[in-house]
């Protein structure tokens, strides 16, 4: 929220809890309402979404028919539907991050795994590295708790953690938390190492510091090998604190994650999810639990990596086609997006002005500034692959270089026909 919003409500005579102005919104989120209103035609490079036809509509309205009864429209069990985590814990044994249904509650998406970690692990004042750039509705969430947050670098094998203990002795204290996105990270497309994973696990362990480990993207890995787990790399660890999400795989409408924790903690996260929800929503939960108990995942899956590999493709072949050396990006092997930096004389560009213009030419991105708590990242932007065909990804990456071709020429005091 706006100084300016906080200071009339506060003359309105509100009495604003001291958290209120730690609130801070999400640029991603807001996006979806600012799209919405435009009457013009715009490609959407800007919310990471799956595409529209990567949903499984068909098949969730048929298993919608056969497991929708009044045992789906009451209240749940608050750890999640008995059916979703066993088939949810079978599935995972297959995968490189397998778990135990005693360390499993089911969310409210995503997000609400972020918000439980905070609610557990964070107080006031509390001090909490974060990637940099990053996904800010994590380290907004931490600010809303009244976290301060340092900001980390990343390269290209994700957060550079042997730079962590200098960045930290600088501050003069040890972090409580430390957020990571260890898998084709958002919004860098990046992956952390495997020789930093095991190092971010002994630091975490000398400053006794929790990991929140937001994974929505391990499941979408289109080229390469899987790497193993943080919980996989440390079994059974209090430390970490594991965030999933059926949002990126299946659908973010559904409102279906899930969290990972130590089993001893379960308890005291079904408690402060039963302080919010009581429960995520039951129809949602039957129709994943059925999706997966009819073996549709691992093929959902697999045609998904498919596509998605073929769009970040496009997406690579237009930027140098249309864009060439006037910028850099990252080359995720999977996930939802890219990294892209301005060069040469376009790096005077502001992102976020040229977020507008790009806008009024039909082309919607993140500017890097809204992916960092201090507004860095001037120069560079985030692009989503998965969202938009070939076809359509061109000509987004065409409204793009003429969006920086006019702010260029403004900069430059010239005009652009």
């Amino acid at each position: 929220m706006s100084t300016e919003n906080l200071a009339l409500l506060s003359r309105e005579g509100l009495p604003l809890a001291e958290r209120a102005g730690s609130l801070v919104g999400s640029v991603i989120d807001s996006s979806t309402s600012l799209l919405a209103s435009m009457k013009h035609d715009i490609v959407r490079f800007a919310m990471g979404s799956p595409a529209n036809e990567a949903v499984p509509l068909e098949e969730f309205r048929e298993i919608a028919d056969t497991v929708m009864g009044h045992d789906t429209f009451t209240y749940g069990a608050t750890e999640g539907e008995p059916r979703l985590l066993s088939a949810l814990v079978e599935y995972l044994s297959t995968t490189s991050d397998p778990t135990d249904e005693d360390r499993v509650t089911i969310t409210a998406g995503g997000m609400q795994g972020l918000d439980l970690a905070c609610k557990i692990f964070i107080n006031p004042g509390d001090l909490v590295i974060v990637e940099s750039p990053t996904y800010t509705n994590g380290s907004a969430t931490a600010l809303s708790y009244g976290a301060q947050l340092l900001e980390a670098p990343l390269d290209e094998n994700g957060l550079v953690v042997e730079a962590l203990p200098e960045l930290v002795a600088a501050t003069g204290r040890t972090p409580k938390a430390i957020y990571t996105i260890p898998n084709f990270q958002n919004p860098s497309g990046t992956t952390l190492s495997l020789e930093r994973r095991e190092l971010l696990l002994e630091l975490a362990h000398e400053w006794n510091a929790v990991i929140i480990d937001d994974d929505p993207y391990g499941l979408l890995r289109f080229e390469g090998e899987d790497l193993p787990s943080l919980q996989a790399l440390s079994p059974g660890d209090p430390l970490l604190f594991s965030v999933r999400t059926f949002s990126k795989i299946l659908a973010p409408g559904l409102r279906v994650g899930w969290v990972d924790t130590h089993p001893a903690l379960r308890q005291l996260v079904i408690n402060a999810k039963q302080a919010m929800d009581t429960c995520t929503n039951v129809p949602a939960q039957h129709i994943v639990a059925e999706f997966i108990r009819r073996g549709r995942l691992d093929t959902h899956l697999g045609d998904l990596r498919a596509e998605y590999r073929r769009r970040r493709d496009a997406m690579q072949s237009s930027i140098r086609q249309h864009l060439g050396e006037r910028v850099t990006t990252t080359n995720p092997e999977g996930g939802f997006f890219l990294w892209l930096t301005l060069q040469g004389a376009d790096a005077q560009i502001s992102t976020r002005r040229l977020f507008e213009t790009g806008l009024a030419e039909g082309v919607a991105f993140i500017p890097g500034p809204a992916l960092s708590a201090e507004g860095r990242f001037d120069d560079a932007l985030r692009l989503c692959f998965a969202t938009s065909t070939p076809e359509r990804t061109d000509q987004g990456i065409q409204r793009l270089r003429r969006a920086m071709d006019i702010e260029l020429a403004r900069l430059e005091g010239g005009t652009c026909a």
